[in-house]
């Protein structure tokens, strides 16, 4: 059974004194698309219509982006936001981060969903016990979800489907790691050679 992050989550400062907005990303900006400022989107969201739709309005690290139109080009979004006329203000936006705020979403209703700061920072063990570091980071690749898990300079890749992380315990700040014979094996870092 395979789990699903849903999308990162990272709490930020917002404008409200007497809340702070927890923003979900939504997406990420890619290369230019032609000459008129449109761009590609990498998704991040169950819901893109609804997320980018003509209108919707999406945070960045610098301010808001408001989606003016959207359309599929095979495989890929392509969105055009207001104020971006041209490839030049398109390309200063290559690889911003869209947020909306988690409060407009809809609530994870599965237990094997999660936002990426739901995990990141985790302690990961072993079934036994020993402690294999700490999440790092989610990684959305195109066969899975892989969770970088660190220990100083040692990093293991573990793909995070709940046949290899078993559990995942929030309250805890900890996930369970089982990993299949070999897994860490291909991480170890080899040794040295003597000098001859």
């Amino acid at each position: 059974m395979t789990r699903r992050v849903a999308g990162q989550r990272r709490p930020t400062r917002g404008p409200e004194p007497d809340r702070e907005p927890d923003l979900v990303v939504v997406g990420r900006i890619g290369r230019p698309q032609g000459v008129k400022g449109e761009v590609t989107v990498e998704v991040r969201t169950d819901d893109p219509d609804d997320r980018f739709a003509d209108g919707a309005a999406l945070t960045t690290e610098t301010g808001t982006l408001t989606v003016e139109s959207s359309r599929y080009q095979g495989k890929y979004l392509v969105v055009a936001f207001e104020g971006i006329a041209d490839r030049n203000q398109a390309e200063v936006l290559r690889d911003t981060l869209l947020h909306v705020d988690r409060s407009e979403l809809p609530p994870l209703e599965d237990e094997d969903d999660f936002y990426d700061t739901d995990l990141v920072g985790l302690r990961a063990v072993l079934t036994d016990g020993t402690e294999l570091g700490n999440v790092d980071d989610v990684l959305h690749l195109p066969g899975g979800d892989v969770l970088s898990i660190k220990d100083g300079d040692r990093e293991v890749l573990v793909p995070f489907v709940k046949a290899i992380v078993p559990a995942v315990d929030l309250a805890k700040g900890e996930l369970v790691v089982d990993p299949p014979e070999g897994l860490l094996a291909l991480t170890e870092p080899t040794p040295e050679q003597d000098p001859v």
